[in-house]
């Protein structure tokens, strides 16, 4: 049996417990990789911002991130994406099809991914089953 293909979505929830839990639930399940997909937004609390350093602060939290992920036992790689997460999914899915897409984002009040309704859209364009985490911001330290 092929193993099951997860992207991750996830920007500044990517090093946080509540998805980290969750990727290791999966892998304890068994049969499944990751992509994990961080998209460059910019952050909210800046009032001004470069395209530059939002994809290193991205970089930064997938690099940390996909060593998380790997301590845990997961198969991962991964991508920053652009700074739309519904054009960085696309992006991904050209390249490498995906049976299922866990978006992790912040709470609501906080998160701007629920307040575009991000996990119902991205379910209907992609045609795939979504799993939304929500967790709590979480600083990269590398």
């Amino acid at each position: 049996m092929e193993a099951r293909r997860i992207l991750v979505v996830a920007n500044q929830t990517a090093c946080g417990a509540e998805l980290l839990r969750e990727i290791r639930r999966r892998v304890a399940e068994g049969g499944c990789t990751f992509t994990l997909v961080v998209p460059a937004t910019p952050p909210q609390e800046h009032a001004t911002w470069t395209e530059g350093e939002a994809h290193e602060v991205a970089r930064a939290r997938m690099e940390e991130a996909v060593d998380r992920f790997r301590r845990e036992g997961a198969e991962v790689k991964g991508v920053v994406g652009d700074s739309s997460p519904a054009l960085a999914i696309a992006d991904v899915l050209i390249l490498s099809p995906q049976d299922e897409i866990i978006l992790s984002t912040l709470p609501p009040g906080a998160s701007r991914w629920l307040k575009k309704d991000l996990p119902h859209r991205v379910e209907q364009r992609f045609g795939l089953p979504v799993t939304t985490i929500i967790g709590e911001r979480s600083e990269a330290t590398t």
